[in-house]
């Protein structure tokens, strides 16, 4: 199975998990993603794409602030949420395709906005999928990415990526601030990186989630229990296996 096919069964099997979990449907970042788009609000015809939309979540905050909003996903279940979803909250203005961030099925210059969130560490090539964001953007559109933070710190990292990859084989890599500044620079944005922030994470919830097999779910706890202090403290690794993830947002507009 290639990858793009692994997260599109990964995520096909757990589509309305995901319309319905709190981790997702929640958050403040949601608002600060509504609060990055008003500049939408008077403009005619403008057009976001949410590029792996998931179950829709940025799409729908989105709808509310641009005339068109294209969510777009490698699930064609997630797709059906998306659609139902939006029917369901009187959202006229969504609609979806179906393709991989790497390769996006556009015209150049054709997005007011991109939004991305909680997808990207999903990606296989995440350089092609900026350089394919890089054109489809307008000169002067915006581009709004949330994701997991990976770690500086190289033992916390390996921590994270090994907790991640136990629960969701289709999980690539969370990267760091400065790796998101580093990639969005190569192409050709002027960037800036939020500072971190902290998603609480209910273990049973998170791995019912993405139904992890039981083996994996052990390993995830085994890993959990030995982990250094260090790594403890930093992810707030609770009795029940619960923990923190840390997020970022990233703001960029295409370089002039």
């Amino acid at each position: 199975m290639q990858q793009q096919e692994l997260v599109a069964a990964q995520f096909g099997a757990t589509a309305n998990a995901y319309l319905t979990s709190a981790v997702h449907a929640q958050g403040a970042d949601l608002e600060q993603l509504k609060e990055a788009l008003a500049h939408l609000k008077p403009v005619a015809h403008s057009r976001v794409l949410d590029l792996g939309c998931g179950a829709g979540h940025a799409s729908f905050a989105a709808a509310s602030m641009a005339n068109e909003v294209v969510a777009y996903d490698l699930s064609a279940e997630m797709l059906e949420v998306v659609t139902g979803a939006a029917q369901a909250r009187g959202l006229a203005n969504i609609r979806t395709q179906q393709g991989a961030a790497e390769q996006l099925p556009f015209d150049d210059a054709s997005f007011c906005a991109v939004v991305s969130r909680m997808s990207a560490h999903h990606w296989r090539d995440l350089p092609a999928a900026l350089r394919e964001i890089r054109r489809v953007v307008k000169p002067q559109g915006k581009v709004v990415l949330v994701d997991i933070a990976g770690a500086e710190d190289p033992l916390c990292d390996t921590w994270l990526q090994s907790v991640e990859l136990l629960r969701d084989p289709s999980h690539i890599r969370d990267y760091t601030p400065a790796g998101w500044a580093q990639m969005f620079e190569a192409a050709g944005f002027d960037v800036e990186v939020s500072p971190v922030w902290r998603i609480d994470i209910e273990f049973r919830s998170w791995v019912a989630r993405m139904r992890t097999p039981e083996v994996a779910v052990a390993a995830i706890r085994h890993l959990w229990q030995v982990a250094p202090a260090e790594v403890r403290d930093r992810y707030r690794v609770q009795a029940d296996g619960s923990f923190a993830l840390e997020a970022i947002m990233v703001t960029a507009r295409p370089r002039q």
